[in-house]
């Protein structure tokens, strides 16, 4: 079995979407910046997203069951790297502009696609929790471009 440092070197070498994560309703409002989140099914539209348990943010996402998947646009790198590291939640919905869609959850205006969900399900798996949430609605930019997190940096991508 590797170990923790091993599994981390090889991670930084998976290129991956950046997401926020965000959710809002009657246990508070909370948002984090998340690489781990994948596609499971398209019938019905579910995807999966792993939080820390230990982390503020899983409570308040299973207490309110939804939550916004936002995959930041080419531009949205300073949007990621606060909600990585400002402590204090509300300081964080500072940055960007924030709407909502069908379940109430932040969605940030200008992210390439906006997933909001519903909670279906979830797990907990070693220090996460692996939330499943059926896609309630979708919100999709009009000129998307993308980040990518690899080798412990952004990397924009744009449509040729």
């Amino acid at each position: 079995m590797v170990d923790k440092n091993q599994f981390r070197d090889a991670m930084a070498h998976l290129p991956a979407a950046v997401n926020i994560l965000t959710s809002a309703g009657p246990s508070g409002r909370a948002g984090l910046t998340a690489t781990a989140v994948s596609s499971v099914t398209d019938e019905p539209g579910t995807l999966l997203v792993c939080v820390n348990r230990s982390g503020r943010a899983r409570d308040i996402f299973l207490g309110n069951g939804v939550f916004c998947v936002n995959t930041l646009s080419s531009e949205q790198a300073d949007v990621s790297d606060v909600f990585a590291r400002e402590p204090d939640m509300d300081t964080r919905f500072t940055y960007g502009e924030w709407t909502a869609l069908e379940t109430g959850s932040p969605a940030l205006v200008g992210a390439t696609i906006v997933f909001d969900c519903k909670i279906v399900a979830s797990s907990d798996v070693g220090t996460h929790t692996v939330i499943f949430g059926e896609v309630q609605s979708v919100k999709r930019a009009e000129n998307p471009t993308g980040l990518l997190y690899f080798g412990r940096g952004y990397h924009k991508l744009a449509l040729s």
